[in-house]
């Protein structure tokens, strides 16, 4: 096979269920992730990705061949070289080299169609790493990636930007308001999921731990949302804020209830309250008694 051609993927890779360990990820598929010319299908296989290898094979394509050796050394310097760690270090390197804003924009356009969902997360670290630009740009060359197909893509996507949401929170509030009300679930999942108090993988945003109220214009949208995915995420960001700020969580569940009874509410509610109710807390039983 030639380099840069593209190798037929046997029908057994293509409907593989995926490693449940990384030593147990196949070579074949591998080799194929490394080539980006398939999605990783579970963490797994996400976390065995040669970043170094992958870069090989896409950087030709958007004219970052001169890239490839410094990419491969800032990775192999890298004192605890997470699979995060790796995708943040190549966007941020890649947003540092396309400070032309065409090759920018020209670079994560050809990188969010690419069939590597890595490469995909790149794109989204070019964009949080970008310095110059505005959260308000941010977010608009965010918005396909958060609603990307791949569940490791839309992560990366509100993991990039989060730093820049905590940075100027109030902007940020008002600029995601559309997007708790988007047609796209994906989309008003990343409005609640970017801006847990606490999060997963990322940094706390201590002005929502202190005050969690200021969220409440990106969570009243979703309060009774028809998608689990959605749901999920509120109930989680007010288990965040139930830790900091617990008379805040079961003040907002308990008026929740009586303004929108229905059964998808309860489901947030229950969710909500979990770590409150693990805590025996009085008040929170009392809430979920009733949901």
């Amino acid at each position: 096979m030639k380099k840069g051609s593209s190798p037929t993927i046997p029908p057994e890779i293509l409907t593989r269920k995926g490693a449940t360990k990384t030593s147990l990820v196949p070579l074949a598929v591998r080799d194929l992730l490394d080539r980006g010319v398939i999605e990783s299908m579970n963490l797994c296989e996400w976390l065995v990705i040669d970043h170094g290898r992958l870069a090989e094979n896409v950087f030709p394509t958007i004219r970052c061949e001169s890239l490839i050796s410094p990419v491969k050394e800032a990775l192999a310097s890298l004192e605890t070289p997470t699979a995060m760690k790796r995708t943040r270090l190549v966007g941020q390197l890649l947003a540092d080299a396309s400070t032309r804003p065409a090759d920018f924009l020209t670079r994560v356009k050809a990188l969010q169609t690419h069939t590597s969902d890595t490469v995909r997360g790149w794109a989204c670290m070019m964009i949080g790493h970008h310095a110059s630009a505005s959260l308000a740009e941010k977010l608009q060359w965010m918005d396909q990636f958060a609603a990307d197909p791949n569940m490791g893509v839309r992560e990366m996507a509100w993991m990039a930007v989060r730093p820049a949401i905590a940075d100027d929170l109030h902007q940020a509030i008002g600029l995601l308001e559309s997007w708790a009300v988007d047609s796209r679930d994906r989309v008003r999942r990343f409005a609640s999921e970017s801006t847990r108090p606490r999060g997963v993988w990322c940094s706390h945003i201590d002005a929502l731990k202190q005050d969690p109220s200021i969220g409440l214009a990106l969570l009243e949208p979703l309060k009774a949302d028809p998608s689990k995915y959605v749901r999920d995420s509120v109930a989680n960001w007010l288990n965040d804020a139930s830790k900091s700020s617990p008379d805040f969580a079961i003040e907002t569940c308990k008026r929740w209830l009586k303004e929108s009874p229905c059964p998808e509410t309860k489901l947030i509610i229950r969710r909500a309250l979990r770590t409150l109710k693990k805590a025996g807390n009085s008040a929170a039983n009392a809430v979920l008694k009733k949901a």
